[in-house]
């Protein structure tokens, strides 16, 4: 298909990227951190969870977050909304897009939500259902695309199988993640091609994270293939809490660096997530994991 001249970036550091991070971040920290994002130029930003604060500390005050963004035509802050409390919660808080999160591994399902993966899909069914009625969006991820900590490779076609069904369900867009980020870029795109047999590839989605540094030749494979929507996180924020060593997501600021180099528009500030991803390090006390973040201390002036 040829790599296409348009990209959008889904910002996902700040409820991917922040959920597992061991330090809390407050509420006015995370709202200061989007507003960055967005003064960047993203224009999907993932703004928070509604899951319970028990077993996310996190992603509390999820609510708050999303009260204090003001709405702007373009621009969207979609929030993880996994069963039918958590949407009902969305949506009293105002959310014009929630998101639901499937997995393609039956292992990886049942001890990240305690659930089969059909059980879940059923979970979802009412949820997209109701956000259909209510004029709310839903995308729709499926985690583990290329690979599981308990069971090692997935077979494609199971990640076709679910990706099929969110799309079944209503998701507008399947976002498929490389959880533990073990894939390669030409096992990546033969995953997203067989995907796109079932679900069109400008209804798809790659996310990929960074565990064994192939994210961004993934990302180009996938690109490649033409795909024109990826997930990424300011400062390389994230991790998988199942997968020991997982590192974060792709770095926003690394991802539009390549993409500036390639004359692929995302209409994103490289300065800008620079300084959205130096924000949200300095309240976390640590320093942004982009190679970007290194290689340019100039910009840190």
């Amino acid at each position: 298909m040829g790599i296409p001249s348009q990209v959008r970036i889904v910002e996902v550091g700040p409820r991917d990227g922040l959920q597992n991070e061991a330090t809390p971040v407050s509420v006015a920290a995370r709202v200061a951190f989007v507003e960055a994002l967005v003064a960047a130029g993203l224009t999907t930003v993932e703004a928070g969870s509604f899951v319970s604060p028990k077993w996310v500390p996190q992603m509390a005050g999820t609510d708050q977050v999303l009260a204090a963004l003001p709405a702007r035509p373009g621009v969207w802050f979609p929030v993880l909304a996994p069963n039918m409390q958590g949407f009902l919660a969305a949506q009293a808080a105002g959310a014009q897009e929630i998101a639901v999160f499937g997995a393609a591994s039956e292992t990886f399902s049942k001890r990240n939500t305690n659930c089969t993966i059909a059980e879940s899909l059923e979970r979802f069914r009412p949820v997209c259902e109701a956000a259909a009625a209510a004029g709310i969006r839903v995308r729709g991820y499926v985690s583990c695309v290329l690979g599981c900590p308990y069971e090692g490779e997935v077979p494609v076609s199971k990640v076709v199988e679910v990706a099929g069904a969110l799309a079944a369900m209503g998701c507008y867009e399947i976002s498929l993640g490389d959880t533990i980020g073990v894939g390669t870029p030409l096992k990546s795109r033969a995953m997203l091609e067989a995907v796109a047999g079932v679900v069109p590839m400008e209804r798809l989605a790659v996310h990929f994270h960074d565990t064994y540094g192939q994210a961004l030749a993934n990302i180009l494979a996938c690109l490649e293939a033409g795909v024109s929507v990826i997930d990424a996180a300011a400062g390389g924020l994230g991790g998988c809490p199942y997968a020991a060593g997982a590192s974060g997501n792709v770095a926003t600021e690394d991802l539009v660096y390549m993409l500036d180099g390639m004359g692929v528009t995302s209409g994103v500030s490289l300065d800008g997530v620079l300084a959205a991803a130096r924000l949200i390090t300095a309240e976390l006390g640590s320093e942004p994991r982009s190679r970007l973040s290194k290689a340019r201390p100039a910009i840190q002036g």
